[in-house]
């Protein structure tokens, strides 16, 4: 099911620190997290700005998934981060 609260244009928050190895820190709530490969190579491509069918195109070629799989764990992985005020809507 597709939830309509993640944002068609996202970005990662400012001030959210992220190690290569995909160690995440928000430094206004103290919260950290850590993140698989791909949930890394996500948030490096939120960090360059690319958008999301581009983010969907790259984990397809990259991985080889087929495209619902990586529509609907993106879906999923954005909403997670939203909720833990990583990412929000741009504007």
């Amino acid at each position: 099911m597709i939830h309509n609260k993640t944002p068609k244009a996202m970005k990662l928050n400012k001030n959210i620190a992220v190690s290569d190895t995909g160690y995440i820190f928000n430094p206004t709530n103290g919260d950290s997290f850590s993140c698989n490969p791909v949930g890394s190579d996500i948030i490096s491509l939120l960090k360059d700005g690319v958008d999301k069918a581009g983010i969907i195109s790259y984990i397809i070629e990259k991985y080889d998934v087929n495209q619902r799989t990586v529509e609907r764990d993106l879906e999923d992985f954005l909403i997670q981060m939203q909720d833990s005020y990583l990412i929000g809507h741009e504007q």
